[in-house]
């Protein structure tokens, strides 16, 4: 009887314990990360049971959802965002972590000729010779690329040849149809199906876009967000984002 009563105590004892509950963690993130975090978010649900809800939006989308778009988790998102000191008030305190960074390159539609981008005088005069470029200048990618513009001495010119797109998905499906001669943007985004890879733009004027993830000062679920940053530094996740074309932050 004593066992039995026993067996009895212990069944009750581990009905009323508490269990461990899955998050669901509300994510903003630069759309030129999707491909990889969309992988790793999978994986991350897979092992721990959580659910990962992301909207991917550009600098300026990021920045407007971070200060008024609701409630968020944390943040994968181009260091321009912290940038602003509106959208950082909106991240815990300490610095953000960087998580990976890819450069700008140029493609052409499958089967089309390469042009030469092997130096900047070659990118110069490919872009110059453009009739239309798929870009999106509001972004992160689009503020560089006004930057190396410049220095090339054709912001003027450029201003009439680029043909804004509202996705960075938009820019490869725009170039693949023959709708724009170019893709010009960052060069994990530039090997979607129908399209062809150029190249990487030269050293001398290449700049990367650099993503950084931090926790919502208004985070719900702050150990399930920290715990997915822990994740995105991890090994696993690193290649993941290598094999999308984008440079991992050193372990």
């Amino acid at each position: 009887m004593n066992a039995w009563r026993a067996v009895v105590l212990a069944a009750s004892t581990f009905c009323l314990a508490p269990l461990s509950m899955a998050a669901e963690l509300q994510i903003i993130a630069g759309g030129g990360i999707a491909a990889p975090l969309k992988e790793i978010a999978a994986q991350f649900e897979k092992t721990t049971g959580h659910k990962l809800v992301i909207r991917y939006g550009t600098t300026p989308e990021l920045i407007k959802m971070a200060t008024t778009g609701g409630p968020f988790d944390l943040g994968v998102v181009p260091i321009d965002v912290f940038r602003n000191d509106a959208a950082r008030a909106t991240f815990i305190a300490p610095a953000p972590s960087e998580v990976a960074r890819v450069g700008i390159g140029v493609a052409v539609r499958a089967g089309a000729p390469k042009p030469d981008i092997s130096t900047p005088a070659a990118l110069k005069q490919t872009l110059l010779n453009a009739k239309s470029i798929a870009s999106i200048p509001e972004s992160a990618t689009g503020y560089l690329l006004a930057g190396i513009y410049q220095r090339l001495g054709i912001a003027e010119a450029m201003n009439a040849r680029i043909k804004p797109q509202p996705t960075p998905a938009a820019i490869a499906q725009s170039v693949a149809s023959g709708e724009t001669e170019l893709g010009v943007f960052l060069t994990n985004v530039l090997t979607a199906p129908g399209i062809d890879l150029v190249g990487p733009f030269p050293r001398e004027v290449q700049m990367e876009v650099v993503y950084h993830t931090s926790v919502s000062a208004r985070a719900k679920e702050a150990e399930a967000a920290n715990a997915f940053i822990t994740y995105l530094k991890s090994p696993a996740a690193a290649a993941v984002i290598k094999s999308k074309g984008m440079s991992p932050s050193s372990l």
